[in-house]
């Protein structure tokens, strides 16, 4: 099987280091809970050069090493890959945190997985030609069966594989989002991904 994995709360605990990052740079106090929109800028409210100063110190060194495992992922997708799966994480973080990201998942054993770069959101100048980044035209190019996501923005990503499968883990910002359709799944956690993927 072919299996995509986003990287941000899917794999890692992001929206939670955020939410304690907004209230150490500004003050703001947004539970993890009540953040209910994809977009962060609109669910910290925050001005453009806040968000600008959010997203620099989110994306630091330090920061993306700080981030904490999703309960249930690296031992899940470690068996895949023992399994001879082949597993990719395609985050739409910029390419220059390529290098801090494949470090956390080697820190995290997840040495063996493939980690690419896709310009999702048109936010970030990416590198052109690289082996680990990716254009939309090169995402389109890859064929999975199963795909792992959080984010409602990116469901567009999967409209060219009909058959794929969609586990779509619960967070509080894409609950009140109604699912496209019969192929996507809500989970609660990584135990019912596992169950689904097979």
């Amino acid at each position: 099987m072919n299996i995509y994995i986003d990287f941000d709360d899917c794999i890692c605990e992001t929206a939670r280091y955020f939410s304690g990052l907004l209230m150490e740079l500004f003050g703001k106090d947004v539970p993890y809970e009540k953040i209910r929109y994809f977009d962060l800028q609109k669910s910290f409210s925050l001005t453009e050069d806040e968000f600008e100063k959010l997203m620099i110190e989110g994306h630091t060194h330090d920061t993306l090493m700080a981030y904490e495992e999703t309960p249930g992922a690296v031992e899940t997708i470690n068996s895949w890959l023992d399994s001879d799966h082949d597993v990719s994480i395609i985050t739409g973080r910029p390419y220059s945190t390529f290098d801090t990201s494949r470090e956390w998942l080697d820190k995290h054993g997840l040495e063996r997985v493939k980690l690419y770069c896709l310009n999702k959101y048109g936010r970030d100048a990416f590198l052109k030609n690289s082996e680990f980044s990716l254009e939309i035209e090169d995402y389109y190019k890859m064929h999975f069966d199963y795909a792992i996501e959080d984010s409602p923005a990116a469901f567009k990503f999967f409209d060219h594989l009909p058959e794929l499968k969609v586990m779509v883990v619960d967070r509080p910002w894409n609950q009140e989002h109604e699912l496209p359709g019969e192929n996507y799944h809500r989970c609660f956690d990584w135990s019912e991904i596992r169950g689904l993927v097979k």
